[in-house]
């Protein structure tokens, strides 16, 4: 392999942004100069998602116009909910069935067009609708999938709440609907990674917005880059089911060549500060229910790989135990993840129509050189 040669594009700068910054060596994270940290308890997802597209964000009189326009965008068209439904009774995998799901919406956009494709305006409100039906058709199919009927979404509720709603036909309370908030606000952007490069991509040909999520969910339903979280919770189980200590399960699965799911980051060389945010959020749900197992065997093993492998953790690592602690079935962790960066991916399609030059990018060959053809007769 040639030196100059960058697999994977890492370290490769193939963009400007505004939108966020990530500092992986002091573990920062930044959404248009904001600190994740100040985002994620103070600001509300809506305001996040309003920040990304707009710039700035919103005064009390806009973010109440804005909640109410997405809000109003939450209802699923009936063919939409049909084809839900289909995906559920063929057992479909929850990220195949999102993805699924997201271009057929463009079926029922009105804004939904190959002409004008960069119109700024019609770009925004596609993305309000993308990203308010996303979390309604992923109720739904998680509970038509259980044999139950999808619950109505409902316009008083926020963004984070009415999901919750939606998926378990009870309002949650306070600290439910925040934690929630808060790891939807966690997620929200995160620079170029393999999903919302793949949107970028898509959107550089002057392809539409459904095309560009598109795109983007099914990147992310790669194992190498969603997944991970739901992979957590799956060991977590897996260490409680064997009754051996966390950190002496880990040492044997690292011995038996396993990979221990949630830590080390192609960014970050310390703790993802997410992590941290959410560890926290992890153990005070767990104090509150009064059953600190999950949180406890997450502390003992990251304290493990820290130790014996210098890894930290990454989002994931506490996601999963976050997620598990609220109701959420493991296997719509992934569609979660997509539910939230649906604002960020919008953002930089938005951000790629304003100044577009296609992405096309050069391999070098090193194949074979100087070959003679034959007659198919003759090979």
């Amino acid at each position: 392999m040639s030196d100059d040669l960058k697999r994977g594009l890492e370290g490769v700068l193939v963009a400007e942004s505004e939108l966020s910054h990530i500092d992986g060596d002091a573990g920062k994270l930044v959404y248009r100069g904001y600190t994740i940290e100040d985002l994620a308890r103070n600001a509300s997802y809506e305001e996040v998602v309003y920040l990304l597209w707009h710039g700035e964000l919103p005064t009390r009189s806009e973010l109440e116009t804005f909640e109410e326009q997405m809000s109003a965008e939450r209802t699923l068209d009936d063919d939409v909910l049909g084809e839900i439904r289909k995906l559920a009774d063929a057992d479909e995998v929850p990220m195949a069935a999102l993805r699924t799901v997201v271009s057929s919406l463009s079926a029922h956009d009105d804004d939904a067009t190959f002409e004008g494709v960069t119109d700024e305006e019609a770009n925004i409100r596609k993305a309000r609708r993308i990203t308010s039906k996303i979390p309604t058709a992923l109720a739904a199919f998680n509970r038509l999938r259980n044999g139950e009927e999808p619950v109505e979404p409902r316009e008083d509720l926020g963004h984070a709440a009415n999901f919750l709603y939606m998926l378990n036909d009870e309002e949650p309370d306070e600290v439910l609907a925040e934690t929630f908030d808060m790891a939807l606000v966690l997620h929200a952007d995160h620079g170029l990674n393999a999903s919302t490069f793949s949107a970028m991509v898509t959107a550089s040909t002057l392809s539409d917005m459904h095309s560009a999520v598109t795109s983007a969910v099914g990147t992310l339903a790669g194992s190498l880059h969603g997944g991970a979280n739901a992979n957590v919770m799956k060991m977590l189980k897996e260490i409680d089911e064997s009754d051996k200590d966390p950190k002496k399960w880990v040492k044997d699965a690292l011995d038996e060549g396993r990979r221990v799911p949630g830590f080390g980051h192609r960014v970050y060389n310390v703790k993802d500060p997410r992590a941290k945010i959410l560890g926290e959020k992890s153990e005070e749900l767990a104090e509150a229910s009064g059953d600190t197992k999950w949180y406890d065997y997450s502390v003992a093993i990251e304290e493990y790989i820290t130790e014996e492998k210098g890894l930290a953790p990454n989002v994931d690592f506490y996601s999963a135990s976050t997620y598990y602690q609220m109701g959420i079935p493991v296997d719509i962790y992934t569609p979660i993840f997509a539910m939230s960066r649906v604002s960020g991916w919008t953002a930089h399609v938005l951000e790629q129509y304003e100044d577009n030059r296609l992405i096309r990018p050069r391999a070098r060959y090193v194949g074979p050189t100087d070959q003679t053809f034959s007659d198919v007769d003759e090979r």
